[in-house]
Order: structure tokens, then sequence, then C-alpha cells
């Protein structure tokens, strides 16, 4: 009877890690208030998905980070980088003001009941998910640190490589 539990949980966990792997056609809007299905944001490129809030001091000096290199790595890898806010209904006004800014080059999109980022299995952020031109995950990561977005770099470079 155990191991017939054990099996079902495995079975379970494994099935809901497969259904996860690609980007999923979930809409949310843009800043501007355009809807926008996720999973055609790949469209051929590698695509670093990355969760913030206005009031995360962490994922603000993450794409702050990141910004300072990303025309770089846009000419190296073709790389595209989309920020997701998860402020809720009483926070989502100050995202563009946050955004402006620090004249972040990303697209911009919102997802005030966190819907995409438990899709994706995230729960605390920031939270970086990066998938390829087909729209598959092949990368996650919880947290931030100074530095730590040279590892992101470097899974997209892999990514590139034949």
């Amino acid at each position: 009877m155990k191991k017939t539990v054990f099996l079902s949980i495995v079975a379970t966990l494994a099935f809901a890690f497969t259904a996860q792997a690609q980007l999923p056609a979930i809409t949310l809007n843009d800043m501007d208030g355009n809807q926008v299905r996720v999973d055609t944001l790949a469209a051929g490129k590698p695509t670093i998905i990355s969760f913030f809030a206005t009031w995360c001091k962490p994922c603000n000096r993450e794409l702050t980070a990141i910004a300072e290199v990303y025309d770089e790595w846009r000419q190296q890898t073709g790389v595209q980088l989309v920020a997701v806010s998860i402020d809720e209904a009483q926070t989502i006004q100050k995202v563009k003001p946050l955004v402006d800014s620090h004249s972040w080059p990303y697209r911009i999109l919102l997802d005030p009941n966190s819907e995409l980022k438990r899709a994706l299995g995230g729960q605390l952020i920031p939270y970086v998910v990066i998938a390829d031109g087909n729209g598959e995950i092949v990368y996650r990561h919880n947290g931030y640190t100074d530095g730590a977005e040279d590892e992101l770099i470097e899974v997209v470079k892999k990514m590139a490589k034949p």
C-alpha cells in the first residue's frame, strides 16, 4: 500500500513538472492594457522571464543590473527579457513610475493574481525562468545576489551553442 501511494505521488509530481515544461497559454496585460499571450513570447528566441514587484528590493536590483548589460546580451545571443510584475491591484499603479524611473528597456507584463508565476512554479520573488526559442523552460531560479545575472547569460549562451 505504501509503495503504491509513493509511486502515485512520484507520478503526479513527474506529470506536474512535465506539464510546466512549456510557457503556458495564459494571457496577461502589458502596461498599456494590451493583451499578450505568454505562450507566444519566445517566438524563436531565448526569453528570460523575471518576476518582480515594486516593493521587492532584490528584484529591482536584479532588473537594474541586467539593464546595464542588456544591449550586449541581445547583440550576443538575441535574448529578450520580459519583466512580469506581480503587484496586486492596490499597488499596480506604482509599476509604470518604477519602470520609468529606472529606464528598464524590457517588455513589462502585469500578473496581479500571480497566475503566471504559479503556473511556472514560482513561490518567492525574484523568480526567473528562461525559455528557449520554442517556449520550453530550460532554467528556473529564485532569489538574487549581486552578480547572479552572470549565470543567466551563461545559460542563454549554452542554448545558443550548436
